[in-house]
């Protein structure tokens, strides 16, 4: 074997063994988050057998302790479930990628609102124009059924258009 065939095999190899953890690292990523996931489902379990016991047995202190630690068990399983699915993944992408979230001149024909969850808006808000195109490209969530994502100045908004009902509210999207 010559010379430049040996180095180009080792090259090679060490290319291989560099490329290898960057494409098992999502794999490995997603076990994690699903084993922790499943470990925050049998502390709820667990957190609930805790406060059926005190209901049983404890006092109202015992009680109250319980549900503090059952609402914590809650929380953290929503936060994680949260992280997973990437409720805040655009996050991370913006700060990468500026350009594409850029402010840019965007106007609206109307003053600008502070919307919250639950609140139902008029359809021109939400009108077919300032429907976000492509969601996935801005790391959104994934919508459901009649609901899209609506640029309201520097906010996004998920819509069910059918009803008119504000789903969700991510505050200053664009910058």
């Amino acid at each position: 074997m010559n010379r430049i065939t040996g180095s180009r095999i080792i090259t090679g190899l060490l290319i291989a063994a560099a490329a290898v953890p960057a494409v098992a690292l999502p794999t490995v990523a997603s076990a994690q988050s699903r084993e922790e996931l499943a470990r925050d489902r049998r502390d709820i379990r667990e957190e609930r057998r805790d406060l059926d016991h005190a209901y049983r047995y404890g006092d109202r202190g015992d009680i109250r302790r319980e549900r503090g630690d059952l609402r914590e068990a809650h929380r953290e399983y929503r936060e994680d479930l949260r992280g997973r699915y990437g409720r805040d993944d655009w996050r991370a992408y913006r700060d990468r990628d500026r350009a594409l979230y850029a402010r840019g001149n965007w106007r609206a024909p109307f003053r600008y609102n502070s919307f919250r969850p639950g609140v139902r808006i008029a359809p021109n808000y939400y009108g077919r124009g300032y429907w976000i195109s492509d969601p996935y490209r801005y790391h959104l969530p994934q919508t459901a059924g009649y609901q899209r994502w609506v640029r309201h100045y520097d906010d996004v908004l998920l819509v069910d258009t059918r009803r008119g009902y504000v789903v969700d509210v991510i505050r200053g999207f664009y910058r």
